[in-house]
């Protein structure tokens, strides 16, 4: 049987576990040109909050009683495919569920003699491939410069101050709690940052750590934080718009300064921009956070959770903040 995740209603502000249904479906088989997965990890991410909307974004939401969708590394247990044989991994979006049969669209190989499956959904797949572009092709950021990370602690951000230091920048960030802000300062290396949540005045936390001004800021939370930095800005800033967080279970908009005038008067740039934009340019990017992984330029944490009933749960702690790094469950040990 084929223990499944399915999106049972949508929610309103904050999701619950109600909508959520757990299901058992038979075994899946592949047929011609096909290929059974047995999952390992799910990746679970901020994005998927906005998939359970009913409302078209960049993708299409969820149906109700569709499995929920999701990042997942396995192994192929059974192939009828020419490019894929039993026994290899690979990722893909299987979604929040044990097995799933794909054709091989979308899906990418893994090497597990590189590094941990389980990284090819964190460091060495969408999010730390997410960080690599949006700092370096769209923010652009060059040696000396001042690069804010918001969400600094969490997937994607943990990488991006690592690849500023890389980089040759001073790297600032802003995380949820002491330890976050600890972890970020003392292992990845970023020069100062602080807790939003005890220093709630933002624009005075960002002025005494960034006396030269912010040169670059990569955005993944919005909302407050954002427009304090937008105050302190330099001229000709870049500023890339990866995610919002802190405004995705709003339940009425979220009333905040009109700030374009900023932009004018800095001459600053404020792009928008998603991973698959840069599908092209996945192997260039693979291959430095690989080798920035081996040489311990680029180090990562993992925060998991255990078994498939418990997606919903971790699901829940991430968007509140409570993970330390790439949030994942283990599905199974294969």
């Amino acid at each position: 049987m084929n223990k499944q995740i399915l999106l049972a209603s949508r929610p309103t502000g904050f999701p619950e576990e109600s909508n959520f249904q757990l299901v058992e479906k038979p075994l899946p088989r592949p047929g011609e040109g096909e290929f059974l997965v047995g999952a390992s990890y799910l990746s679970v991410d901020p994005y998927m909050r906005g998939r359970m909307n009913a409302a078209r974004s960049y993708a299409d939401p969820v149906k109700i009683g569709d499995v929920m969708t999701g990042g997942v590394v396995g192994k192929v247990l059974e192939s009828r495919h020419a490019s894929y044989a039993a026994g290899e991994y690979v990722v893909g979006q299987f979604g929040w569920q044990q097995y799933a049969v794909s054709n091989g669209a979308g899906v990418r190989k893994v090497d597990p003699s590189v590094a941990p499956i389980s990284t090819s959904l964190g460091v060495l797949g969408m999010p730390g491939l997410t960080a690599y572009f949006g700092l370096l092709e769209v923010c652009t950021p060059k040696a000396g410069e001042t690069v804010v990370v918001s969400g600094a602690a969490g997937a994607v951000g943990s990488y991006v101050g690592q690849i500023a230091k890389i980089k040759g920048c001073r790297a600032v960030g802003i995380a949820g709690d002491d330890e976050k802000v600890q972890w970020i300062k003392n292992e990845l290396g970023y020069d100062a940052a602080f807790n939003y949540k005890t220093e709630t005045d933002y624009r005075a936390a960002l002025k005494a750590r960034c006396p030269n001004g912010i040169d670059v800021y990569f955005d993944n939370v919005g909302g407050p934080i954002t427009d304090a930095v937008f105050s302190l800005i330099n001229s000709r800033a870049r500023i890339g718009i990866c995610g919002q967080i802190a405004l995705y279970n709003l339940e009425k908009p979220d009333m905040g300064p009109r700030l374009l005038q900023q932009i004018l008067v800095k001459q600053a740039k404020v792009e928008g921009f998603l991973v698959f934009q840069f599908a092209s340019l996945i192997g260039m990017g693979l291959r430095d956070l690989t080798e920035w992984v081996k040489s311990g330029q680029l180090k990562y944490r993992e925060d998991i959770a255990e078994g498939i009933e418990n997606a919903p749960r971790a699901f829940f702690s991430m968007l509140r903040g409570g993970n330390r790094g790439k949030q994942l469950v283990r599905i199974s040990e294969l």
